[in-house]
């Protein structure tokens, strides 16, 4: 199978979800032509029984001709076995259709992912993302089923009509005419199933995006007493969701029950007329034990093509979605400014917030999220921010300049599964001496030297093997790798305590001397070594200086820097 995750998996067509669809079978063309022709081949095979049933009642048992019998048996025989290595190649394929759907998929969403960058959470939730991943991608692939034993049932089904049409005209007319018939009394019930799959799968990515928020803060939502009133919207919605997909399991069992059903009562009327026109005369024993078996075969691809409409239509509602993402575009790297050729000052002055150059800043707030805007603007994470540096709006530079000098340490940046040296290592060829030294810096040695295997040790995804204070410790050690010209860290402290905080202070100033450094942090301990210190009022700068000066001079700074230092800092590393 040509994987595409590793290689290119090519641009999909997402005009519409039925084009997605049909861009997934084209994108392995030879595959899906091959899965075709198989397919059809093994549902013709199908027809072959009957026919040399006929033959073998018509010539060997009217006669009596015992050796024409057993010549006519050996080809059944044979035919049978020929037809069981097509069934077996054929599902091989199909196997591999929907593989190299699934995971083409999965790498074209990945891919945009990548694309999106920073604007991704603001853009798609990650329950949506998850469901995405999990479900929609395999009702999709499940869908491709119709290159191959859809096309194929649809040939053995005219083919059954065009051989009947040679016994006789009615039965053909009544194969031809029922089908259709078929389709057009389960039409409404597959637009029904469409839209109850779509509130469906709208519901499902709410919730697992609620689920995911649970998760992430159960400390938090504990430690202020929210988690039974959490958990029990949770439930309530839980319920939502199961009542959704008693909606739609009604639905499909009424398809599936007239899927197969109806055309048993079709199948049913083709015995009946075969039976009479023998009876009249119309047809020998051996053409009627063939009617008998045409109508038996074509139980089979009545059966795949009612099947593949349903997966069809659940398709359609997955795709849909893929689509919608795919169709999200990202922020614009149109900029054709020249960024600055060294140390400029970065200024945001929608909070006249200004980073000199070669100096550490700190961003003090009682609103935490009013520094984390701030560094949002600085970072361009904002499409609309008035950022300048040097004088030139952020905007107006490339993205990549912006994203390859100034670098956003955020306090809940994810941790990617993989060994502690690639995790402190990012993207950066840094060797393994500068490595433990950012570990150093970030107080982190306790972490490398518990881990067994050093940095070899593996760490989960998210961080999952290590506590609060750990990954937040990590965080900062893989920011102090990549050394940034500008580095904007968001409260990196606040999941440790006092002792393991000033050790993190001393060593990210160390670290940082003569390189732009901004802190958003309300500690005492970082507040103290800033070369400036901003103190944040509803989003603007109300006093600059240095901690001691604020002090002073600043009642409002004095008093929310006795009440962190009176506070807990956090939970403990």
């Amino acid at each position: 199978m040509n994987d595409p995750t590793a290689g290119e998996p090519g641009e999909p067509d997402i005009r519409s979800p039925l084009r997605f669809l049909v861009w997934l079978a084209t994108s392995q063309l030879r595959r899906s032509l091959t899965g075709t022709l198989v397919g059809t081949a093994w549902m013709l095979g199908l027809i072959v029984q009957p026919y040399l049933l006929s033959r073998a009642v018509d010539d060997g048992l009217r006669t009596g001709r015992t050796g024409t019998v057993l010549a006519w048996s050996a080809a059944m025989l044979g035919a049978g076995l020929l037809n069981v290595l097509l069934a077996w190649h054929r599902h091989r394929v199909m196997t591999l259709i929907r593989n190299d759907a699934t995971f083409r998929t999965v790498t074209v969403v990945l891919r945009h992912s990548t694309r999106l960058g920073a604007a991704l959470p603001r853009r798609v939730s990650a329950g949506e993302l998850v469901t995405i991943g999990i479900s929609d991608v395999v009702r999709m692939s499940l869908a491709l089923t119709v290159v191959g034993p859809g096309v194929g049932a649809l040939v053995c089904y005219l083919a059954v009509a065009a051989v009947l049409l040679g016994l006789s005209p009615l039965l053909a007319l009544v194969i031809l005419l029922g089908l259709p018939l078929l389709g057009l009394a389960l039409r409404p019930l597959f637009a029904r199933q469409r839209r109850t799959e779509g509130d469906y799968r709208d519901h499902q990515a709410r919730l697992t995006s609620r689920f995911e928020d649970l998760a992430g803060g159960l400390r938090v939502l504990n430690g202020l007493g929210g988690k039974e009133a959490y958990a029990g919207r949770y439930r309530e919605e839980s319920r939502r969701l199961r009542a959704e997909g008693y909606r739609v399991g009604a639905v499909t069992s009424w398809i599936q029950a007239l899927g197969a059903g109806l055309p048993v009562l079709l199948l049913a009327a083709v015995t009946w007329l075969g039976a009479r026109l023998a009876v009249e005369g119309q047809l020998t024993p051996g053409q009627l034990a063939a009617v008998f078996g045409y109508t038996s075969v074509l139980v089979i691809p009545v059966y795949f093509l009612m099947e593949g409409s349903q997966d069809v239509a659940r398709a359609l509602v997955c795709a849909r979605r893929v689509t919608a993402f795919l169709a999200l575009t990202p922020e614009p790297d149109a900029g054709t400014a020249e960024p600055p050729s060294g140390p400029a000052e970065l200024a945001d002055p929608e909070s006249g917030v200004r980073l000199v150059p070669g100096e550490l800043t700190v961003l003090a707030s009682a609103r935490p999220a009013d520094s984390a805007a701030v560094a949002a603007r600085l970072a361009r994470l904002d499409a609309d921010t008035a950022a300048e540096w040097g004088g030139t709006p952020l905007t107006a530079l490339p993205l990549t300049a912006v994203r390859d000098r100034i670098a956003l340490a955020e306090n809940e940046a994810a941790l990617f599964a993989g060994t502690l040296r690639e995790t402190v290592r990012g993207r950066t060829p840094a060797p393994d001496a500068a490595l433990l030294a950012a570990i150093d810096d970030a107080a982190a040695r306790d972490v490398h030297d518990a881990l067994p295997g050093g940095l070899d040790a593996p760490v989960a995804a998210d961080g999952r093997n290590l506590s609060g204070g750990q990954r937040q410790r990590l965080r900062l050690a893989r920011a102090l790798t990549a050394d940034p010209e500008v580095l904007l860290a968001v409260e990196p402290t606040s999941a440790v305590d006092a002792h393991t905080e000033a050790a993190m202070a001393a060593g990210l100033r160390a670290a940082r001397t003569g390189r732009t450094t901004l802190v958003t942090s309300t500690s005492p301990l970082l507040l103290d070594r800033a070369d400036t210190v901003h103190y944040l009022v509803d989003g603007k700068v109300a006093a600059t200086g240095t901690h001691r000066e604020l002090l002073h001079t600043h009642p409002g700074y004095r008093a929310l820097v006795a009440r962190d230092a009176d506070s807990p800092t956090g939970a403990p590393s």
